[in-house]
């Protein structure tokens, strides 16, 4: 992976925006929430890199707070879906029958319905918040990982290790946890990198509707969302968070990339 460009440009990327919601408060330059009204709309300057918004707020130091949320809202997303679609998944695939066609109907009704849609109902209902976004999108979230758990495990369950465990007395539960999760874990892995960055972007996404977090706590769905008003303007207030968006999200498919190339024989040279 090393002699890979995009996936060390990812990894930079990633670790780049890991750093700045760590350490937020050392790296802004200024208090996010800190108002200079008499330098609204204000472009960006030697002072403010990146310009002010509205109310005179440091777009930068908005920006590297907002990671934090797209953070929370990725990993909490990715660790959830994973582990429910792992359990679901190997359980239907591995115990076959009635319950595997139940698995899979209520797999299939789900897919039936667009997530991000589902997202917005789920927040219509419970109302806005940052832990109301990560529940509207785990309950979806889920689904992919638990239909391509449940193909590895339909393969993996024939083979040679997994017969003689279960001849040997090893329970459904012993089998599943220590040869079947392990040996299928490789492509897991591979959906979780996409994973976040559809999580960053579900978040951005209802955070531009104005379901997400809420003002004045910074993310940069609601950054564009304030900015548009303005874009004409003062097209900074979008252009940046925008561009943060980009980078991100491009960072988490040159990973998923190179990941795939790594775990995926037929991929290879």
């Amino acid at each position: 992976m090393k002699r890979n460009e995009l996936s060390v440009i990812g990894s930079l990327i990633i670790a780049l925006l890991i750093v700045s919601a760590i350490f937020a408060p050392f790296l802004a330059p200024y208090d996010p929430y800190e108002q200079n009204l008499d330098q609204g709309l204000k472009g960006p300057t030697y002072q403010h890199v990146l310009g002010q918004d509205k109310l005179g707020r440091d777009i930068l130091s908005r920006i590297i707070y907002g990671a934090r949320i797209s953070i929370i809202v990725g990993f909490t997303t990715v660790i959830i879906s994973t582990s429910l679609g792992i359990v679901i998944g190997s359980l239907s695939g591995f115990s076959g029958g009635l319950a595997d066609e139940i698995v899979m109907r209520i797999i299939d009704i789900f897919l039936a319905f667009p997530g991000i849609l589902m997202a917005i109902a789920v927040m219509a209902v419970r109302g806005p918040g940052l832990n109301n976004v990560i529940i509207a999108l785990c309950l979806f979230g889920w689904v992919g990982y638990a239909r391509l758990v449940r193909a590895q495990a339909l393969a993996i369950k024939e083979r040679e290790y997994i017969l003689a465990a279960l001849a040997l007395g090893g329970s459904t539960i012993r089998v599943i946890a220590r040869h079947l999760v392990p040996n299928l874990i490789g492509p897991v892995i591979v959906q979780a990198t996409f994973g976040m960055a559809t999580a960053i972007l579900a978040e951005a996404g209802l955070s531009f509707l104005g379901l997400g977090t809420q003002p004045p706590q910074p993310s940069w769905g609601s950054l564009l969302n304030e900015g548009r008003q303005f874009l004409l303007i003062a097209p900074h207030l979008t252009t940046f968070p925008g561009l943060a968006i980009m980078l991100v999200t491009l960072g988490f498919n040159f990973l998923g990339d190179s990941l795939r190339d790594r775990f995926d024989p037929k991929m290879k040279d």
